[in-house]
């Protein structure tokens, strides 16, 4: 057993030497014998692609380009592992295929609508197990169905290695979906690189590593992440009609981003300059950059943790450390590069505070985008001094589900007035008599859209039709526009927020929370029976269902106190100032109390029982520009102005 073992070593050892090169048998003399490359041509360790096969398991991609034992390959500068397979394994693509969720709601599909079931887990399959699906079709099965993905290796390994970079660079890239996917079946794995070393990748798999562009631009994404379903009514029968189930590349096409050279990996495969070794056991291959990471982060941390957790039952290897390293990155992008928040208040009157949000959207496509469970929900909390709550609205209750839900759903709000409503950012699919629905082939309209678009979203784009704007928020003036300026990929919420006769100190909180499955989502699925749907529900029913914080932002200190205003007729001008000097006029009296706010509630200035001898005072504001609330007290009543320092 040990001489089998030194043999194999030495073998390995060999293997690793020859792989540096292209299979060149005029270079490779100098390193090894005709007979020791015959054996590595033909030696069973050896598995090249076999003919009429066009994908392989991930798995024949770890050895060069997982974790490198010897720190040489796979990691940047600093010698941190960045290896592509590590990274790809418990990232949403890798876990596709497995994914408890998915399986659940292709089961409930089903059960609804038996008579289109080949149909549908033909669809759907298509892109949650690419490699199995295609190689079902190349050998000319008209189906390939749950049953087929269970026991095969190819199906199961999800959004693999090869079944993305076998993708071709066809011309009618771009402009297929639903997965379509044009591969090209010369067995060729197309990269990022020029000129890259083609010899061991075609003498140990039998694939050609080959350059392309299109590697790295947004139209390689499209086959999958813009998804058309047939629909049909409450009886099962085709309307003849078409539904979209989601359309990120088509929002993405819609928004300033492709403009700016900013495409779907930019985001989700951020790029390091750090060059990188691609591949273990190379000696002498240059590193290459940018090298993209293959974190493949998106927001769906709810779905990583519960695969994580229950990864035995659902036949997942991977350790740990990797899913964590997914959930950090995961993380990151929510929390960094999803959204903005902004609270300001805008004046306190007639015992009322008005406090304005602004959401901005930082994605390169709607907010949130995929799958139309996914929703975000503005929090808005407004506590007295004490910590007394004065105004809540978009709590959660025991189960994460939103407080005082209503009936059918939450329309779209541009001001909030009542605890009772709530800014829900979603698309709600809606059946053929315009009722809520959660199961996609009885979708026939979407009755609510409003998540945020990204910037440069526009209507009179020709990829709108794909994701429009649906529901009130198409009328609220300042949903993605400024003035008459449209694409500004904003929303302002506009709080009134009763204070009830308190006249102390407010604080304002508020914070956007992300759900990739809210409980309501799963009501219509769980009244079904499948195997599937009973796995993922006792999985659900265990599962960390808490929101994500995406974004947040608070005022503190403002103060109240109003019984009734001062004159309307007071003014500060210029209001935006340009150097910080404002003048305000009309006062009419002599005795002026004027208090001066920045915009996160802390006091700058207060002159106190201001002699006037005139109608008219200056102000200076500090140097910093910004937004600053100036509270004028004449005689006990009060007026609070916001000032714009630009």
């Amino acid at each position: 057993m040990k001489n089998k073992i030194a043999v194999l070593a030495s073998v390995v050892a060999v293997i690793c030497i020859a792989s540096t090169f292209p299979f060149n048998p005029q270079v490779a003399k100098a390193y090894h014998t005709d007979g020791e490359l015959e054996f590595f041509k033909n030696h069973k360790m050896m598995t090249p692609i076999a003919s009429g096969e066009f994908f392989l398991v991930p798995t024949e991609c770890q050895g060069c380009h997982g974790y490198d034992t010897l720190g040489l390959a796979n990691v940047d500068a600093n010698g941190h592992d960045v290896n592509l397979f590590d990274d790809w394994e418990t990232s949403m693509m890798g876990l596709s295929a497995r994914d408890p969720l998915w399986r659940a709601k292709l089961s409930h599909e089903i059960l609804n609508n038996p008579s289109h079931s080949i149909e549908t887990q033909n669809l759907c399959i298509t892109c949650h197990a690419p490699a199995g699906h295609y190689t079902a079709m190349f050998h000319g099965q008209q189906h390939y169905t749950l049953a087929d993905l269970v026991n095969d290796s190819l199906g199961l390994s999800g959004v693999s290695c090869t079944a993305c970079h076998a993708i071709g660079d066809s011309s009618t890239l771009g402009s297929l979906f639903t997965g379509n996917i044009p591969y090209d079946t010369n067995k060729v794995m197309f990269g990022p690189f020029e000129f890259p070393v083609a010899g061991p990748m075609q003498l140990y798999v039998g694939y050609t590593p080959t350059f392309s562009t299109h590697v790295s631009e947004g139209r390689f994404c499209s086959p999958c992440h813009t998804l058309i379903s047939s629909s049909f009514d409450l009886n099962n029968v085709p309307t003849g009609t078409t539904f979209i189930e989601q359309a990120t590349y088509h929002e993405w096409l819609n928004s300033a981003y492709p403009s700016q050279d900013t495409k779907c990996q930019t985001c989700h495969m951020p790029q390091i300059e750090d060059p990188v070794v691609l591949a273990n056991g190379n000696i002498g291959l240059p590193g290459r950059t940018p090298f993209n990471l293959h974190q493949f982060a998106g927001a769906n941390s709810f779905m990583v943790k519960l695969i994580k957790q229950n990864k035995t039952a659902l036949g997942v290897n991977a350790p740990d450390y990797n899913f964590d390293s997914t959930l950090v990155a995961i993380d990151h992008m929510l929390t960094t590069q999803a959204l903005d928040a902004t609270a300001s208040l805008n004046t306190i009157t007639n015992d009322t505070a008005y406090v304005d949000v602004v959401l901005k959207n930082k994605a390169g496509h709607k907010f949130p985008s995929g799958y139309p469970s996914r929703r975000a929900v503005v929090q808005m909390i407004v506590t007295k001094a004490n910590g007394d709550t004065l105004f809540a609205s978009g709590l959660f209750d025991s189960n994460y589900e939103v407080v005082n839900p209503v009936t059918p759903f939450e329309p779209h709000h541009d001001i909030i007035t009542s605890p009772n409503q709530k800014q829900i950012y979603e698309m709600v699919m809606g059946n053929v008599i315009g009722n809520p629905t959660t199961i996609l082939e009885q979708a026939y309209a979407p009755l609510k859209d409003n998540r945020i678009p990204p910037l440069g979203f526009t209507t009179q784009h020709n990829a709108y039709d794909t994701c429009k704007i649906i529901g009130s928020a198409s009328s609220d003036l300042d949903f993605n526009f400024n003035g008459s300026i449209e694409g500004t990929g904003k929303d302002v919420v506009h709080y009134h927020i009763s204070l009830g006769g308190y006249s102390g100190t407010i604080n304002v909180y508020t914070a956007v929370y992300y759900q990739t499955l809210p409980p309501a989502f799963l009501s219509d699925m769980s009244t079904f029976s499948s195997p599937e749907i009973n796995a993922f529900m006792a999985m659900y029913a265990n599962a960390d269902k808490s929101p994500v914080k995406v974004t947040a932002d608070s005022l503190l200190n403002i103060q109240t106190g109003i019984t009734s205003p001062v004159s309307q007729n007071i003014n500060v001008i210029p209001n935006p100032t340009s150097d910080g000097r404002v003048v305000i006029t009309n006062l009419k009296s002599q005795l002026v109390t004027i208090e001066l706010w920045d915009q996160r509630g802390k006091q700058i200035q207060h002159f106190s029982n201001k002699t006037i001898d005139r109608n008219t005072v200056e102000v200076q504001l500090p140097q910093v520009k910004g937004i600053y609330y100036m509270r004028i007290t004449i005689n006990g009543q009060s007026q609070t102005k916001k000032i714009l320092y630009i």
